[in-house]
């Protein structure tokens, strides 16, 4: 703990006392029709702090209005702009006021009432250009590490992420809680075998049988739908088993009490370890719980992350909208490779360069040194990449809950 350094660490403080690390301007699009009026406001802002983000569907969906209003809201937001097509179901107005409730400035551009595509875009370069310039008198003060959510997910796995990089982050995890922080790890599908294991470090026995349920939950969705989370690209990378990557991405929850249980959305009001269910509930249906490594980031944002640590062996390279993403590499060749996509090089604990501990602290001084001003390889990059389709929850129960 005292090794790290927490000097010089800023935060955006926002109405509602959260701190952010970022003060950017969200372009958000509110149906399919209106992401290229959205996607041409945006990219007249490319090299400063306007970030895009959208929900394609005209249909309403609960979980997309849920996360749609956790992200617009989100303490690394400063403001919003909202396009609308006028006809689409979204329900723009209440984003609109729980917005403008929030104390971000907001704007609502409906391009059919405006006078369509040019008109729309003239009016949302209009107002980014003054929230810009507002967003900079948004108090700037001390954040700490117990103050800060970090969310993990994995990708582009191979046979090295197992032993080198989920570890590492594991390692990082137990240093976060140790400190006070908050920590969400998610893919219960990747737990399938290890419910008892993990159930095991249940704060409370129903909290336990909820973590069991969940993890049970994802079984028979994969068994109905005939997938699971193996894919061919960690075939070729050398795994062999559902079996082998489960245990590997199990390794990046390390061995912290597990506080709680949440849903895509939800923001944990204590700190701790959480757990993110993120295969929908109810009857199966067409399609994967998460289409993408990007869907699985943004339900981690939605629900509070300030950032996200992102494992891969084989070498990812998205990032996010709205919240930095740590690429933490597993194979040293990968990282040799793609070094301008990776931030942490977990794969020199193969060749006895660093311990697991070592490497977790690295990863932990890292996610500070966002608060003081440094980007990540993706940020850096440009990267934005957001995904957000249809799902279908119910709430949680107070046995999820602290």
């Amino acid at each position: 703990m005292s090794s790290l350094v927490q000097n010089n660490l800023k935060g955006y403080l926002r109405q509602d006392g959260r701190k952010g690390i970022r003060n950017l301007v969200v372009v958000a699009y509110l149906v399919e029709c209106a992401h290229h009026v959205a996607r041409e406001i945006s990219t007249q802002f490319r090299n400063q702090q306007v970030h895009l983000i959208g929900f394609g569907g005209c249909y309403p969906n609960s979980y997309a209005d849920k996360m749609m209003n956790a992200l617009c809201t989100h303490q690394n937001v400063g403001a919003v702009l909202l396009v609308s097509l006028g006809c689409e179901s979204f329900n723009r107005l209440r984003l609109q006021q729980t917005i403008e409730e929030s104390g971000r400035p907001v704007k609502l551009v409906g391009i059919q009432s405006v006078g369509g595509t040019r008109k729309a875009i003239d009016e949302g370069i209009d107002f980014i250009s003054s929230a810009l310039e507002e967003i900079k008198s948004v108090p700037v003060v001390n954040i700490s590490l117990s103050e800060l959510s970090v969310g993990v997910v994995c990708g582009g796995s191979d046979a090295t992420s197992g032993i080198t990089s989920n570890p590492a982050v594991g390692n990082a995890f137990d240093l976060i809680i140790e400190n006070g922080g908050t920590a969400i790890f998610e893919n219960t599908g990747e737990m399938i075998g290890l419910e008892k294991i993990m159930s095991n470090r249940a704060t409370t026995p129903l909290l336990a049988d909820e973590l069991k349920k969940a993890v049970e939950k994802a079984a028979k969705y994969y068994s109905i739908m005939g997938h699971g989370s193996f894919a061919p690209g960690n075939a070729e990378g050398g795994l062999t088993t559902l079996e082998e990557k489960s245990m590997g991405a199990y390794c990046k929850t390390g061995n912290s009490p597990v506080s709680g249980m949440i849903k895509p959305g939800d923001i944990p009001q204590k700190t701790g370890l959480y757990l993110m269910d993120i295969v929908p509930d109810g009857n199966p249906r067409f399609g994967f719980p998460n289409p993408n490594d990007s869907s699985e980031i943004a339900e981690l944002i939605a629900s509070g992350a300030h950032c996200v640590l992102f494992t891969t062996g084989r070498g990812s390279v998205v990032g996010s909208a709205i919240a930095p993403v740590i690429k933490v590499c597993a194979n040293p060749e990968t990282f040799k490779r793609m070094e301008e996509d990776m931030d942490i090089n977990a794969g020199k604990i193969l060749y006895n360069q660093a311990t697991i501990k070592e490497v977790g602290q690295e990863i932990v001084q890292k996610i500070l040194s966002l608060a003081s001003g440094q980007q990540t390889c993706s940020e850096m990059l440009g990267h934005q990449e957001f995904v957000l389709g249809y799902k279908t929850f119910e709430p949680i129960g107070p046995s999820c809950l602290p």
